[in-house]
């Protein structure tokens, strides 16, 4: 695969155009859009661990895997051509470090770089940006435009759901974000409790060796089945080229998915109804009614996608099961109930959920004055009323992530082209006083509606809407005019010379 001209870049000089945070799957798609689309900017890129990956190589719990089908969650401009649709962890790693390798931005990252600290200065048009290193070194780059992709998990801090009785527990309590390495289950008996992507993954995996496995669930979660396998993509792949292949199946899947996500809207009690209906055919109606029927309406929270039924497979086969009920504490020898059933465990796994934060955790300011994102309104879901050239990934909910940051990345390209056409070094959305501030994330899962006091705003109308919507994104982001009249470019009075 021939790389495109890369942007000039660096990771240790004083100064560039452009930094991106991040070197997951949303950074390394940045860097390479950036390189494609502005060739005259330099860039260089900081990341906080000391390997690409991002969150694929963070998990490194049992099983874990995507929970989109990698034909929609790998890059619009690199095909996915692995057999599997829905891949597993170190395959994903592999895709994105293949990359950053192909393209040359594997040579280009600053590792160990936790950005802490990001100072706008209005006089230079400048982002100071501070980051601190394993060893509590500090390390400064000043940068005409900031790009985060460090996605919207606080990977330091998950949830904790402050179990009662959790240090009486004879054994290990694990956080999937913090797995062990030399963790064995195998002829143990696990308690994994929460019901969400985490957890669906790890039941069934644990399932394979251990003597037994629980999903302890306070409430129901929507799963679904379907093929780890996408017979469809993998039959174009052997009479077209790859890249034709790809682009199909990507709109197959994005298709089906909206029309999903339509109907699950349109008429939940009746896609309720054939969700749970499918739960009972592959495990049974009074499993289905009993575990797998949720008290709120599709797509109100993400549906987990599991490949192949293989939590039901578990299921089935005795090896796993599931308990719905809430913990009245830990003893000694597993989870006392609120029912009053003690549910034995020799490990405990507490899949409770991630903790959302804004821009990795930073803190920001303007000209020293700290920027409360709680009191700005997304624009275009990429950018922040009153904050100057500062641009976020943030993926869909209802979609693969990779959709919108593609989508993103190319937004950027074109804004950062247009202020250079307008001779302008600081782009602005600026809101209007007579926006009404609504919820950024029309979303009931728990770790949303916890962050949603220091969450960004959305607006009543657009572009202040965060759509969840990649046909119409399309068109705003890829199509629609970058001066729209809300975004404000402007120039300090007294322009900063910088070597780049």
């Amino acid at each position: 695969m021939n790389a495109p001209a890369q942007a000039r870049s660096s990771s240790h000089t004083d100064y560039v155009d452009v930094l991106i945070v991040g070197a997951g799957l949303s950074g390394i798609g940045a860097a390479v859009h950036l390189g494609r689309d502005c060739p005259q900017k330099s860039y260089a890129i900081w990341e906080a661990r000391d390997a690409i990956g991002g969150t694929w190589d963070l998990f490194r719990y049992p099983g874990v895997r995507s929970d989109s089908d990698m034909h929609t969650l790998g890059y619009a401009f690199r095909p996915w051509v692995g057999d599997k649709a829905i891949a597993d962890g170190p395959s994903i790693r592999d895709y994105v470090r293949a990359t950053a390798r192909d393209h040359g931005i594997d040579q280009r990252i600053a590792f160990d770089r936790k950005v802490v600290a990001a100072d706008w200065s209005s006089a230079e048009a400048l982002w100071t940006v501070t980051a601190r290193d394993g060893d509590g070194g500090e390390h400064r780059i000043r940068a005409n435009f900031l790009f985060m992709c460090s996605g919207y998990y606080d990977y330091e801090n998950p949830y904790d759901a402050g179990f009662a009785g959790r240090a009486d527990f004879a054994g290990p309590v694990v956080h999937p974000q913090f797995w062990p390495e030399d963790l064995n289950y195998t002829g143990k008996r696990v308690v994994v409790i929460g019901s969400g992507a985490t957890a669906v993954t790890i039941v069934p995996e644990m399932a394979k060796t251990a003597a037994r496995v629980t999903m302890l669930q306070r409430s129901p979660t929507y799963v679904v089945s379907r093929p780890g396998a996408d017979a469809i993509a993998n039959g174009l792949r052997k009479i077209l080229p790859a890249r034709a292949a790809y682009a199909l199946t990507r709109w197959k899947n994005v298709t089906l998915g909206r029309f999903f996500f339509r109907r699950a809207r349109a008429k939940p009690a009746k896609v309720k109804a054939t969700l749970v209906k499918w739960v009972g055919e592959a495990i049974g109606h009074d499993t289905a009614a009993a575990h797998f029927t949720p008290t709120y309406n599709p797509w109100d929270q993400r549906l987990c996608l599991i490949p192949d039924g293989d939590l039901f497979e578990a299921i089935k086969a005795g090896k796993a099961d599931v308990v719905t009920d809430t913990i009245e504490h830990f003893e000694a020898d597993g989870i006392r109930l609120s029912s009053g059933d003690l549910l034995p465990a020799d490990i405990i796994v507490t899949a409770t959920g991630l903790r959302l934060q804004v821009g990795g955790g930073a803190d920001f300011s303007l000209d020293g004055a700290p920027i409360d994102f709680a009191k700005t309104f997304n624009y275009k879901g990429v950018m922040f009323s009153g904050v100057p050239n500062f641009a976020i990934t943030f993926g869909y909910t209802n979609a693969s992530w990779t959709l919108k940051a593609d989508l993103t990345s190319e937004y950027i390209g074109r804004l950062l082209n247009c202020m250079d056409a307008k001779g302008a070094r600081v782009a602005t959305p600026i809101a209007s006083s007579d926006i009404k501030p609504e919820a950024m994330l029309d979303f009931s899962s728990g770790y949303v509606t916890r962050a949603l006091d220091y969450l960004p705003k959305q607006g009543d109308r657009m572009p202040w809407k965060l759509n969840q919507n990649y046909p119409l994104d399309r068109k705003i982001l890829r199509k629609d005019p970058v001066e729209d009249g809300v975004i404000a470019f402007t120039s300090p009075k007294t322009p900063v010379e910088n070597a780049a």
